[in-house]
């Protein structure tokens, strides 16, 4: 890991310090950090388990009320929430395994991940970011998208 890695994911986990948090900021700040164009931050709703939409950069206005809300199981964020595991697609545009939904090609992001965010063994939302390219995410980049989604979990614990 790079000295200019470090402080790049030091400066994201340091936004989760500050007593206000503005999470369009923190998502804001993610996916500057991944070198991304598009993201959305999901908490889980305990009592339904829906994912409820916290924050989101680039989501086209006609498909907010398609990510609004997510169904644990539906879509990338749906399914990273259901196997506690980080979904990837180099190319979200032409994926035909059927994790996509149809709706998401509308977005015209290509590269994509969505991560669950857990802490303790317990899901509190997912964190999704995607690139206007094809791209395939790299291990340490997945490592790094579980830290952040651990400590924004670890904010929501205290909360």
């Amino acid at each position: 890991m790079t000295k200019q890695h470090n402080s790049g994911l030091d400066a994201v986990l340091g936004l989760l310090t500050t007593p206000n948090i503005e999470w369009e900021t923190i998502l804001s700040n993610v996916i500057d950090y991944f070198d991304c164009t598009t993201g959305t931050l999901h908490f889980l709703d305990q009592k339904t388990s829906i994912l409820k939409l916290q924050a989101q950069k680039g989501i086209p206005d006609f498909l907010l009320p398609k990510v609004s809300e997510i169904p644990i199981g539906k879509g990338m964020a749906g399914i990273a929430a259901e196997r506690q595991k980080p979904v990837e697609m180099c190319n979200l545009q032409t994926d035909s395994s059927g994790v996509a939904r149809p709706a998401a090609k509308e977005t015209k992001v290509e590269g994509s991940l969505a991560a669950p965010m857990m802490l303790e063994g317990k899901l509190y939302g997912t964190l999704g970011v995607a690139k206007p390219v094809p791209y395939d995410f790299t291990k340490q980049e997945l490592e790094d998208i579980m830290s952040i989604g651990e400590a924004i979990s670890k904010h929501l614990a205290a909360g």
